[in-house]
């Protein structure tokens, strides 16, 4: 079961504590000493489990996630879903498993690198831009652009919106870099 690292601490604390308080106790015997409330554990279990309910199955089956994911990882990909259908991506992707195939993901009209993150570009206008590789004529991979969602000019957006755009592609960047890990564990699985 995948437990956050922010449980594993809470939970830590709490044996730091029944252990010092079990030290300072007149009767204390060797096994009482460590002990684990696992009815918190099984909380964490069901959590993972609704947050799964929210994901459609032809999605759980392209990324391969189950009820021993990382909990973080379905949080994310929920909210994912959730942009996906407010920002109308579903018009340029009907099918939601697809979502995963492009490369990378930016925008156009808002900035993303650290010097300028979340500022408008005036007078640009603001997409979701999906990039994919596919061969030209030669048979050599060029990138090729998709626009996922228009939006119009950039300084037009209200604030809430504008960060919506924003999340949508960072949550989906971050959904991207679990599936490369994956890559690479397997990668490493065959060297060991």
């Amino acid at each position: 079961m995948s437990v956050s690292v922010e449980r594993l601490k809470s939970i830590n604390a709490k044996l730091k504590k029944k252990v010092e308080e079990k030290r300072n106790s007149s009767v204390s015997s060797g096994d009482d000493l460590f002990t684990i409330d696992t009815q918190n554990l099984v909380e964490v279990k069901s959590i993972t489990a609704k947050l799964l309910e929210k994901i459609p199955n032809e999605l759980i089956e392209v990324i391969e996630i189950n009820e021993k994911s990382d909990k973080t990882r379905l949080e994310n990909l929920v909210r994912l879903l959730e942009l996906f259908k407010k920002l109308d991506i579903s018009k340029k992707i009907d099918d939601i498993s697809k979502l995963f195939v492009y490369k990378a993901m930016n925008i156009s009209g808002i900035g993303l690198k650290d010097e300028d993150f979340g500022e408008i570009r005036v007078g640009k206008y603001v997409q979701i831009i999906a990039i994919t590789y596919e061969p030209d004529k030669n048979g050599k991979k060029r990138a090729k652009n998709i626009s996922l969602g228009y939006f119009g000019k950039a300084e037009t957006l209200s604030l809430e919106f504008k960060n919506e755009i924003i999340e949508f592609v960072l949550r989906w960047r971050y959904e991207k870099a679990f599936q490369n890990l994956k890559h690479y564990r397997v990668l490493l699985a065959k060297i060991t």
